[in-house]
């Protein structure tokens, strides 16, 4: 195994430790309170981890070049995946979005992994239409049809914050693969435009954005997230209150062990701590892109480039949104906030990047 996938394994590794055990610390009192068992999402937490690691296990002996066979029947699975969430009685509605399809006791979220095989599916069709990547017809329109179906289908949900790294995560694909600027920039504004209208024209993500803009002129309403996240950072200081002793936990602050988890890091082990996952993240980056760049095929480039780009983004989006720096977008810290479905396909992606490495 070369060095920048043992470096990425260990970042990772570490950063699942610390996601297993701040699960625990932030859900317990929610957990006890609601289910009379303070460690009711830490054993959830710990089979998704059994799951994800047989799964894990299963794609990291296989050969990745073979994935490439099965893309579009992954991403057909994706978008039957993404209709079916949206139908009464399949799909479980949940604060006001249809996210979750739950059968019997097994229950997963459709966007996670169908960001994941949308990725597959680009990397394959930017490596078979590489020399027609600069057509716009042939090399740059049909991938950029698929990628918009996938978001409009999760925008359907609704699910903004997915739908911006899935389309975020293509058109860097795109760009990197050598598609001409003078394609990629007019989809770009057109993509702003549509933003400002999903934005400015819904009242809930508008009174989001009044909210970020002056969270405590309405502390108990629009932004009374952000202030607890606040006061949750502020709180921990350098060194942290100590691990399990977090006061906003305390049904202060909102999902505590899923979007704001990264809140509760900072009061319980302080700027450290924070620091710690800041720096275990850009090393998983660095060393991903390294991966991409290493890679034997453009097949395995553009895999890698996208499952990097995409773990990092939402890691950067949660942070940034736990720390005030963007409105409030829903998204969970990969590795660390708890979520089954998320957990397992971020540790399959791992896989496949360190799959990429080992070849």
């Amino acid at each position: 195994m070369r060095k920048e996938a043992q470096r990425l394994l260990i970042a990772t590794t570490i950063l699942i430790c610390v996601g297993i055990v701040m699960v625990y610390s932030a859900s317990s009192c929610y957990a006890y309170e609601n289910f009379g068992d303070s460690a009711f999402y830490l054993k959830r937490q710990l089979a998704h981890l059994i799951i994800g690691l047989f799964v894990a296990g299963f794609v990291l002996r296989c050969d990745y070049r073979h994935i490439k066979k099965y893309s579009k029947v992954l991403l057909g699975f994706s978008i039957l995946s993404l209709v079916l969430v949206l139908l009464p009685g399949i799909g479980r509605e949940a604060g006001g979005a249809r996210r979750w399809i739950k059968i019997g006791f097994l229950g997963f979220q459709p966007s996670e992994f169908a960001g994941l095989f949308l990725i597959v599916y680009l990397a394959d069709v930017l490596d078979r239409k590489q020399a027609h990547i600069r057509n716009f017809f042939y090399g740059f329109f049909p991938p950029l049809v698929v990628a918009g179906a996938i978001v409009l289908l999760i925008l359907m949900q609704p699910d903004l914050g997915s739908a911006v790294v899935v389309l975020a995560v293509s058109m860097i694909m795109l760009f990197v693969a050598g598609a001409n600027i003078a394609h990629v920039f007019p989809f770009i504004a057109a993509s702003l435009t549509a933003l400002y209208f999903l934005i400015f024209r819904v009242p809930y993500r508008l009174r989001r954005i009044i909210g970020y803009l002056d969270p405590w002129s309405d502390a108990q309403g629009s932004g009374f997230q952000i202030v607890q996240s606040f006061l949750a950072l502020g709180a921990g200081g350098i060194f942290g209150l100590g691990l399990g002793c977090s006061r906003q936990k305390l049904f202060y602050l909102p999902q505590v062990h899923t979007d704001f988890i990264f809140s509760i890091i900072g009061e319980e082990l302080g700027l450290i701590g924070t620091l710690g996952i800041v720096i275990l993240f850009s090393i998983f980056l660095w060393q991903g892109i390294k991966i991409s760049i290493n890679a034997r095929d453009l097949f395995a480039r553009f895999l890698a480039l996208g499952i990097t780009v995409s773990i990092a983004l939402r890691a950067i989006i949660n942070i940034a949104v736990s720390t005030g720096a963007i409105p409030t977008k829903g998204l969970p810290l990969p590795f660390i906030s708890y979520g089954g479905t998320a957990l397992i396909f971020n540790m399959v992606a791992v896989a496949l990047l360190l799959n990429i490495a080992s070849k």
